[in-house]
């Protein structure tokens, strides 16, 4: 059980040692990357809407 301790707080030290090399971006950044995921899915969302669309009329003028 002791070895096993050791490798969770080796683990642990080492996780932490990472997470402070880490570039954390500002908010500012976020705020602005968070806005292009939120436009894009909408912009992906009406596309796809309109292709359904479309799609529904033409097949059932077929119908």
């Amino acid at each position: 059980m002791n070895i096993k301790e050791s490798r969770i707080v080796k683990y642990l030290i080492e996780s932490k040692s990472e997470l402070k090399k880490v570039n954390w971006p500002t908010k500012k950044e976020t705020t602005k990357h968070t806005l292009i995921v939120i436009g894009m899915s909408l912009f992906v969302a009406a596309f796809l809407g309109l292709l359904d669309f479309v799609f529904a009329k033409t097949l059932s003028l077929f119908l």
